[in-house]
């Protein structure tokens, strides 16, 4: 006889996560990781650094000219970055 009360897996280890406040660094690090795949192998041979500090993505440029073209596209880029992960993680992107 199957019990009423079961829940998947998925959200079991998901309310462990929260519940040890370790869902914010996960999502950090997976939209660091998804970096790559939402700008492209020819933006990530620029970046040299990418950290997040109070909700703010810090992005490292080698490239004036394209920290100057995604400064006027951050706001896609952020959205597109957290639509990756599937939550808010940031609020703003600093080129630098």
């Amino acid at each position: 006889m199957r019990k009423k009360n079961t829940e998947l897996l998925s959200e079991v280890i998901l309310q462990v996560l929260k519940e040890q406040h370790l869902d914010r660094p996960l999502n950090e690090k997976r939209l660091i990781d998804s970096w790559p795949v939402v700008l492209g192998n020819n933006i990530v041979q620029y970046t040299s650094e990418l950290s997040i500090k109070n909700r703010i993505l810090y992005v490292k440029l080698t490239s004036s000219v394209l920290r100057h073209d995604l400064f006027l596209s951050r706001e896609e880029i952020k959205n597109s970055l957290n639509k990756q992960v599937g939550a808010e993680v940031i609020i703003d992107i600093m080129f630098r």
